[in-house]
């Protein structure tokens, strides 16, 4: 029992302080991390009304973000006029109040 004990009352201390290591390594909450450079993906779908790009994107050093597929919001809808499906990209992600936003766009050449 005091083994248990013991394990219960060491995570309560570990943990608290992991999350907040975590949480402030993804920019925590309310905070923005800038991404320094553009990261380059390929549209996979534009939902106009929404105001949302899914990318399948390469990795995001800024963010620690890997290389995955993710839906993202735009900070203005006019950055989807004209995307399509297969288009390649090269975006700025920022992430403000734990969404990730898109700020800057332009298709690849």
């Amino acid at each position: 029992m005091k083994i248990v004990t013991a394990m219960i009352i060491s995570l309560s201390i570990a943990l608290p302080a992991w999350a907040d290591a975590n949480h402030a390594q993804h920019g925590g909450h309310g905070q923005t991390a800038t991404a320094a450079g553009l990261a380059e993906g390929e549209v996979r779908r534009v939902d106009h009304a929404q105001g949302r790009l899914t990318l399948r994107h390469g990795p995001i050093e800024a963010l620690g973000m890997p290389p995955m597929t993710m839906v993202f919001r735009v900070q203005d809808p006019a950055m989807l006029e004209g995307l399509k499906p297969g288009d390649r990209v090269r975006f700025e992600a920022q992430r403000f109040n734990g969404a990730y936003t898109i700020t800057r766009l332009e298709k690849s050449r």
